[in-house]
């Protein structure tokens, strides 16, 4: 083959002459001073400070042998407020999400590359993006049936025990727990500490849920206060959203303000509007069952007690009043009973009396009669012996005894000089 050696000579660059030759027009036609919208699927992205991003053709597949790589970056210092923004809108750059980057073509000849420096990022396409996939996520899990599994699991009477998934210190915990602590019911909480935004939430929040449910609680209660879209990005993952369907307990979730309604309120058992609200449901479910079964009961004992001890009085009175009258009446017979009796003792113990008396009368009349001195004075005497014994016969005496003869006005002493018998 030959060549001119005068052509040869002119076109021949360097590697480096053309790497400049490319780099400028490439620069005059997509450089810093002329940039571009570039729409494509993230397909890699690394993040150290700056943020490196492999963008392939939207259109094509991950089966596409020829598909189209654009290397994308964005330097740290414009990164940090692009990433900021993302992230109050709860935006994260990952696999999958279909962006429109703004930004200019660069060259870096050392390694042979083109790649694409990132100056803006197209939020509203994002979030066009982010509510598709979100949707798309909400009619697969409700496909799946996955939003009404834990809806089925029966909810005890007196929900005591409450598994928390929260992180502490944070104002969501604190409204929760002060329900709870101030309500003058004996609730036990059971707390699963975890991250409630960020990359390492949505794991350790499924994780969580898992250990709570195999631990035995009654209720296992998710907890988060408001924020931000992005704060919010943890409570719309598949893994939480599957973790509470999963459940064999039943889940509340009381996350962010009035107005936020995540995917993982659309799973759970039961949804407050916010933590403090949670608060008031648990505290309200067991207000209800202590009204019902323990104020009810206890007020409907009170009453019948009361009516009890009213009728127990009212016996009591009337028996009282019955006693009274018997013994009243009783002691008014006793009385009557008494002075009859006392009646008949007079009468009785006066002929008693008069009996005795006619008795002593004609006794001393008898006794009179036979009255010694009545037969001294007739002429009898009395002869006793010296031991003053009555000598009643001649066989008492022996001749020469002392004997001592009394008469009706005096006695006198003799000796017995003679004794006769009667034949």
């Amino acid at each position: 083959m030959e060549t001119d050696d005068e052509t040869t000579t002119e076109g021949v660059l360097e590697v480096g002459q053309f790497y400049q030759l490319i780099t400028a027009r490439l620069e005059s036609a997509f450089g810093r001073r002329h940039p571009h919208w570039v729409r494509g699927e993230i397909a890699k992205v690394y993040e150290k400070g700056h943020i490196y991003i492999d963008l392939v053709d939207a259109a094509s597949t991950s089966s596409d042998t020829k598909r189209p790589v654009l290397n994308s970056h964005c330097w740290g210092t414009p990164w940090a407020p692009i990433k900021q923004r993302l992230a109050a809108e709860g935006i994260t750059l990952e696999p999958g999400l279909i962006v429109n980057f703004y930004g200019y073509v660069d060259l870096y000849a050392p390694q042979g590359k083109i790649g694409f420096t990132i100056t803006q990022v197209d939020v509203q396409s994002l979030l066009g993006d982010v509510a598709r996939r979100r949707a798309e996520l909400i009619a697969r899990l409700g496909a799946e049936g996955l939003f009404e599994r834990n809806k089925d699991v029966d909810l005890g009477p007196v929900p005591l025990r409450v598994g928390l998934v929260a992180s502490p210190g944070t104002e969501g915990y604190s409204d929760f727990t002060g329900q709870l602590l101030h309500s003058g019911f004996g609730f036990v909480i059971v707390l699963v500490k975890t991250a409630v935004q960020g990359e390492a939430a949505p794991p350790q929040i499924a994780a969580a849920i898992a250990a709570l449910d195999a631990h035995g609680v009654d209720v296992v209660c998710l907890v988060r206060g408001g924020g931000s879209k992005g704060d919010l990005a943890a409570f719309d993952d598949e893994r939480v959203v599957r973790a509470i369907a999963g459940a064999t307990t039943p889940v509340f979730t009381g996350v962010g303000h009035t107005g936020d309604e995540s995917i993982a309120d659309l799973a759970a058992h039961t949804r407050a509007i916010t933590p403090t609200k949670l608060g008031e449901e648990i505290v309200a479910i067991v207000t209800h069952w202590h009204r019902r079964n323990v104020r009810a009961p206890a007020q409907r004992l009170l009453a019948a007690t009361d009516e009890i001890f009213d009728e127990a009085t009212e016996y009591v009175a009337e028996r009282r009043r019955t006693m009274i009258f018997a013994v009243r009446d009783r002691l008014r017979a006793e009385r009557r009973d008494l002075a009859s009796t006392r009646a008949r003792l007079l009468m009785h113990s006066q002929h008693a009396i008069n009996a005795s008396a006619r008795w002593l009368a004609s006794s001393r009349q008898l006794l009179g009669a036979y009255d010694p001195r009545r037969r001294l004075a007739q002429g009898w005497s009395i002869v006793t012996g010296e031991g003053g014994a009555i000598v009643s016969s001649v066989d008492d005496l022996r001749v020469g005894d002392m004997v001592r003869v009394t008469v009706s006005d005096g006695s006198f002493a003799a000796t017995v000089n003679e004794k006769n018998g009667v034949s």
